[in-house]
């Protein structure tokens, strides 16, 4: 039993994970402030008002905090903005630009997915022909 607890902490996967979670959370903070920093005040000067949060109306007694949720909604398309544009779209091209990821296709014998120019399917070693040209 302790032995397959210690496996299970010293496992790559639970190290990589970790790993992954902490630079998660740097890269959260790292935007965030990108938000706070930069887009907010670029709202406000757009707008006029950096904060909605005080937008709301009230209908028979109930309030509806309208500005609450457009906060939120700035907040989530900023964040994904930042995360596209700085992270995955840099990413990708690197990954163009060094011949990582092609893509992939499926095997009309195995339907196993292989790299895109592969010629021979490596799960069932199917002969597949000639690559595509690039």
């Amino acid at each position: 039993m302790l032995k397959g607890f210690k496996d299970f902490v010293t496992g790559s996967n639970l190290i990589e994970v970790a790993v992954g979670l902490i630079m998660a959370l740097a890269l959260f903070a790292l935007v965030q402030a990108l938000i706070a920093d930069l887009i907010t005040p670029l709202i406000a000067a757009i707008f006029g008002e950096p904060d909605f949060g005080d937008l709301s109306f009230t209908i028979n007694g109930s309030e509806f905090r309208y500005g609450d949720f457009i906060n939120a909604l700035i907040t989530f398309v900023s964040v994904a903005a930042a995360v596209y544009f700085f992270i995955v779209a840099p990413y990708q091209r690197y990954k163009r630009a060094r011949g990582i990821g092609l893509g992939t296709k499926r095997c009309p014998e195995c339907t196993m997915d292989m790299p895109e120019d592969a010629r021979r399917c490596p799960h069932c070693t199917a002969q597949l022909g000639a690559a595509p040209a690039v």
